[in-house]
């Protein structure tokens, strides 16, 4: 009877991660690809390169000169439509003096920056796990308290001076 209850207690769980799945699964398998105009192509691409004179802002936001400059650049690679969208990024990248990219690539020594917190968190919830389930074996093991236990305890209890604050 215990195992049977036991599995009654777990389904929610499971059935709610299965659920949590299915519903990412669905939103990132009907999600669109990317810009469907120019406009929104040149829109997404300076909002992946930062200002150069301003912190923190990228040139979609700034209405720096600079980055004005910067934005009327992507406009008119965007409308000559000869170089991908990877392409005009290092075009950019590498026309201007300085790291103008706010989203590092997904290669070489950059890509670090997408996998370790990912392989952190990873990390950190089997070391939780683990230890979760040996200490619950752990506890298990000890068993319940027999009468030589409660025995000691009242003992204990007994010895005790009493505190009249």
């Amino acid at each position: 009877m215990s195992g049977l209850n036991k599995r009654f207690k777990s389904w929610p769980g499971w059935v709610l991660m299965l659920v949590v799945v299915v519903a990412f699964l669905a939103v990132g398998a009907t999600r669109m690809a990317g810009p469907q105009t120019q406009s929104d192509r040149v829109d997404e691409l300076t909002q992946r390169i930062a200002c150069p004179v301003c912190a923190g802002e990228s040139v979609f936001v700034s209405q720096n000169n600079a980055s004005r400059a910067l934005r009327n650049q992507v406009e008119d690679l965007v409308r000559q439509n000869e170089l991908s969208d990877a392409e005009i990024l290092n075009l950019i990248d590498s026309r201007n003096e300085g790291d103008l990219l706010l989203v590092p690539e997904s290669t070489g020594l950059e890509a670090l920056v997408w996998v370790l917190p990912a392989l952190g968190f990873v990390i950190g919830v089997t070391g939780l796990a683990i230890a979760f389930r040996r200490w619950k074996i752990e506890a298990a093991g000890l068993g319940d308290p027999t009468g030589a236990d409660r025995d000691l305890v009242e003992a204990a209890l007994a010895d005790e001076p009493e505190s009249n604050s």
